[in-house]
């Protein structure tokens, strides 16, 4: 038996999207700078893609700006903001369990003189507000805090947030990566004081290598891909018409389906979670059910390594992470687990399971089973 709980990572592209994808590769090739006819199909597949992404967010189409992925949007956020307003300040607020997307990128821009302040999180990954609120200054111009930390699930006050920001400083841009949230949670960017949101596409059973960042129109920012202007000039660069048709079309899909898909993710989470708190020497990490993010649970086990679990599991046909997989090639006790108070004997102990809409339950009993039989071989074989 094969189980795929690592979604958080990345997901099976959706068939539908494949199918089309495709069509698009094999008939609808043309390059959508072109005039004549197939130029003009290809730009189609792209103003198709902004009005079905525009639509789940309750936003106008011209306010999606396609990208390669969530990294390259979070790049964008960033550097664009401090580029275009560090005549205002250059004092850039975020959170410390943030993803390395957003953490590299402020390194960079505090080696180019930007002052970056990090709040902090309670024992649940929850962002401490009145820490917030003591941090935001005049010259602050922009905060970035994620909507869904992608190893233990847990879910920001953004909207709350955002209306502290901007109480403080109305001219503060507001940032969120909603990368493990865009498809799991209702986001409605206008009413939630979202000015700019990334999103990556094969979290939601898109295609890799594609993605898209939401920019308010109020907002100005410069763009940090310059060539042949497309996109407004916005990010310039031939766009990926089949990975930009695929990413549209998995929105729209998560979109019309929300409420069956989420409940698909939340019976296997559930099950799973259940099947978790019964075993000796297990601490979860994640909060139960709606609580936090449907998709994500984080768990540690007591007495083995983390490293050493998952390629157990992986013996036995199923796929987990020990962490973001973006961190994989750099391997680090996570800063996340820190920040909420895991006990240092469990921080190398951890394991994140993640779902996809095509999981089901038994798979989750399957996993359980296999980490109950496992646990008591590897506990005995584990250095003291």
């Amino acid at each position: 038996m094969t189980v795929y709980f690592d979604n958080a990572a990345t997901t099976r592209v959706d068939p539908r999207v494949t199918e089309l994808m495709v069509k698009i590769m094999n008939e609808d090739y043309g390059n959508p700078s072109s005039k004549y006819i197939m130029g003009l199909t290809a730009e189609n597949y792209i103003k198709e893609a902004k009005e079905r992404i525009a639509s789940s967010l309750k936003v106008k189409p011209s306010e999606i700006v396609f990208t390669s992925g969530g990294t390259e949007s979070d790049n964008m956020a960033l550097i664009g903001t401090a580029m275009a307003r560090k005549k205002r300040g250059k004092h850039i607020i975020s959170c410390n369990i943030e993803h390395a997307a957003i953490y590299k990128t402020l390194e960079f821009l505090e080696k180019e003189g930007f002052e970056i302040s990090f709040i902090g999180v309670d024992e649940k990954g929850h962002v401490d507000l009145e820490e917030l609120k003591r941090t935001v200054r005049p010259d602050t111009i922009l905060v970035s805090m994620m909507y869904v930390n992608n190893e233990i699930g847990a879910i920001e006050p953004i909207a709350e947030a955002s209306r502290i920001v901007k109480s403080i400083n109305p001219d503060c841009y507001f940032h969120t990566d909603a990368i493990q949230a865009y498809g799991k949670l209702t986001i409605r960017p206008k009413k939630e004081g979202i000015d700019l949101l990334s999103v990556s596409s094969h979290k939601i059973h898109g295609p890799k290598g594609v993605g898209f960042i939401y920019i308010n129109e109020k907002v100005r920012i410069e763009p940090i891909i310059f060539g042949g202007g497309q996109q407004k000039d916005m990010r310039s660069g031939t766009e990926n018409v089949p990975g930009i048709a695929g990413l549209g079309l998995a929105a729209e899909l998560y979109s019309k389906n929300h409420e069956e898909y989420i409940k698909r993710i939340l019976a296997v989470k559930d099950r799973l979670t259940e099947r978790l708190e019964k075993i000796e020497g297990v601490k979860l990490n994640s909060l139960k059910g709606e609580e936090s993010a449907p998709q994500i649970v984080s768990a540690s086990f007591e007495g083995v390594r983390a490293e050493v679990l998952l390629h157990a599991l992986e013996d036995k046909g199923v796929y987990v992470s020990s962490g973001s997989a973006c961190s994989s090639n750099h391997p680090a006790i996570s800063g996340t687990l820190k920040a909420i108070g895991v006990k240092k004997e469990l921080l190398d102990s951890t394991l994140r399971f993640s779902f996809g809409i095509f999981n089901e339950p038994g798979e989750a009993d399957y996993c359980s089973d296999c980490i109950e039989e496992l646990l008591p071989v590897l506990r005995k074989y584990t250095r003291k």
